[in-house]
């Protein structure tokens, strides 16, 4: 498939952004709308997002399923999404690649699976839940992370390809999310838009973040959509349209913060110049016809992950939920890992990782989770 219609470009939708969104529909193609908190338990709210639809395109991008979980995602949340779907028909829904709470625990925010082979059909298996349940298949998004996920045995962009292997789901591709964590984790986000399938990659996100420090010292990136797009993501997005042989949507996003709306057609406007940069960039159409014949054909994994291995994850994730949650079980886990991981029902495999785990990472990572909490409960 070649570049046929057109690009999208527009941004994420908030109340304070509402009547500025309506009033500049002719300069956007698309708007998204993250449904937790009122569109998903909401008739009436609903009915509003319908209206919506029907003056500007809209997308639905959830923050809560937890699609890497080992729990799974349970049946209530999935049919929530399934009436969401069903009475607005967005463009297309999406969530991310997290899980988002174990062992009873809330993490209030997205943190990102543990690379593994198993949290790659734990991913699949779920993703086929929740397609089978909604009806159709969601797009899905890498996530930024603080914290080099414990018991991890490949880079993301490995883990990423993986993925789309074992599924038939696309990805939306967070650009901003790629440079924060190839300055977190070490690897050149260039190099992993390179290394993502271009017929795979149907949604973009650009965002903006910023830089905190560790007690320790060290300086990582935190994405948190409050600052203004950095020039190098807009570098990434030329690079997606050179290499992405159909069209596209790419969604601003800001959640707080807002500068003037100006601003943010601004930034608008400079993304679209960047993908059209990219696009006047594609190859010749007998090079991408090699695009074409390194396509895979769609399917599943062979079979999915047993009924322990799925437990024998979920209790690294509980124990992960309670360390970036709970200081005191942060404090226990960075004086005894091993024990702490004994104590928590690990195998052997599990342990082993645990002896090197990011502490920088989960000092960060716990202060981003208990800050997205508070705003949350303001």
């Amino acid at each position: 498939m070649f570049i046929t219609g057109d690009d999208r470009i527009g941004l994420t939708w908030h109340p304070s952004l509402a009547a500025s969104i309506l009033s500049h529909a002719d300069h956007l193609d698309i708007v998204e709308v993250i449904p937790e908190g009122l569109f998903l338990d909401s008739r009436r709210a609903r009915r509003g997002l319908r209206l919506l639809s029907r003056e500007i395109p809209v997308a639905i991008h959830g923050v809560s399923l937890g699609l890497s979980s080992a729990e799974g995602i349970t049946v209530r949340r999935l049919d929530a999404f399934a009436r969401l779907v069903d009475e607005v028909a967005p463009e297309h829904w999406s969530e991310h690649l997290a899980f988002v709470r174990a062992g009873g625990i809330e993490l209030g925010h997205l943190a990102a699976p543990s690379r593994t082979a198993l949290s790659v059909e734990i991913t699949a298996e779920n993703l086929d839940q929740a397609t089978r349940r909604v009806g159709s298949c969601p797009l899905v998004e890498n996530v930024a992370t603080l914290v080099d996920p414990p018991a991890s045995d490949r880079s993301e962009p490995a883990w990423l390809r993986a993925l789309l292997d074992a599924s038939p789901a696309d990805l939306l591709l967070d650009l901003n999310n790629l440079v924060t964590n190839g300055h977190n984790l070490g690897y050149d986000p260039l190099a992993a838009v390179d290394a993502i399938p271009a017929h795979r990659i149907r949604a973009v996100h650009v965002a903006g973040g910023t830089e905190v420090s560790a007690t320790t010292g060290e300086r990582r990136l935190l994405d948190d959509h409050r600052h203004a797009v950095p020039d190098v993501v807009y570098s990434l997005l030329a690079r997606v349209g050179a290499r992405v042989p159909h069209p596209i949507d790419v969604i601003l996003e800001r959640d707080g913060a807002f500068p003037p709306f100006a601003q943010l057609l601004d930034e608008v406007d400079r993304a679209r110049a960047a993908l059209a940069a990219g696009r006047a960039q594609r190859k010749t159409p007998a090079d991408r016809m090699l695009d074409v014949v390194r396509l895979r054909p769609d399917g599943r994994p062979a079979g999915w992950p047993s009924d322990e291995a799925r437990a024998r994850h979920a209790r690294l994730e509980e124990l992960l939920a309670r360390v970036y949650t709970d200081p005191r079980a942060r404090q226990q886990f960075k004086a005894d890992p091993l024990g702490e991981g004994r104590r928590a029902g690990l195998d052997r495999e599990y342990l082993e990782a645990l002896g090197h785990a990011d502490w920088p990472g989960l000092e960060l990572a716990a202060a981003s989770f208990a800050r997205k909490r508070r705003t949350r409960q303001d």
